[in-house]
């Protein structure tokens, strides 16, 4: 894969502790929602024994004119000098990569099961079907602890208005410690809620993004419901 010079543009939190970066997209850069990128920071300040490189799900979609990441910000010294950085830093950018992209036939419904910064990969995929007005039919099931750990719901929740062929399901594991009201779903992503929602399991092609324990159990779960495992695609998304 080819290896691409890029400088931030600008940064914004896009939730409580998750922050958004976008980057210059490189002449000739071209990329399928969902797939991701490895970035690395050029002379960063600080490192650390993990190196100046970390992958990305790229969170943009494909027609944008920036490339944008998405992260939880955890104290390491990648996520430090990120989040310090002004518009203007260096990085090299590696890819894309990665399969859990939309399948070019819209003959089966997809169900899309994201836990936290998870969402990266479906909020690229929600944004390029809106854009190509893609005939796919998308169930997205969005699970965080609170609606302020929720990165980019309002901007799911206006896709899903503006695009018939998307539904979101948005479930939080602990609303009570919410400073917000909240009327939704409530709990994690099980059996029960898949069932409220999916007139039949078996019919979708799943994709998960989470946590891999999070993408662990939702594959034990699905293989309990008769799903076969070639209709599970997953990607898992560290803490570091």
């Amino acid at each position: 894969m080819p290896v691409h010079d890029s400088r931030l543009v600008r940064s914004e939190a896009v939730a409580e502790g998750t922050m958004a970066f976008r980057f210059e997209r490189p002449h000739g850069f071209a990329h399928q929602a969902g797939q991701n990128i490895m970035l690395t920071l050029v002379d960063p300040p600080e490192t650390d024994a993990k190196g100046p490189s970390r992958t990305f799900t790229i969170a943009s979609a494909p027609h944008e004119s920036t490339l944008m990441i998405a992260t939880r910000m955890r104290d390491s010294a990648f996520k430090r000098v990120l989040k310090s950085a002004a518009p203007g830093l260096r990085v090299k950018i590696d890819g894309p990569d990665g399969f859990m992209t939309m399948p070019g036939k819209a003959d089966r419904p997809l169900a899309f099961l994201a836990g936290g910064i998870g969402i990266t990969p479906f909020l690229s995929m929600a944004r390029d079907a809106a854009a190509r007005k893609l005939a796919h039919r998308i169930t997205l099931f969005y699970s965080n602890r609170r609606p302020e750990d929720a990165a980019f719901l309002d901007e799911l929740q206006r896709l899903e208005r503006d695009d018939p062929n998307l539904r979101l399901i948005a479930t939080m594991t602990e609303p009570e410690k919410s400073a917000h009201a909240w009327s939704g779903e409530t709990g994690f992503i099980r059996r029960e809620l898949l069932e409220r929602h999916l007139p039949d399991l078996r019919e979708p092609v799943y994709y998960l993004a989470g946590p891999p324990a999070m993408t662990m159990a939702m594959q034990s779960m699905l293989g309990e419901c008769g799903v076969a495992e070639a209709d599970v695609l997953f990607e898992e998304f560290y803490g570091y």
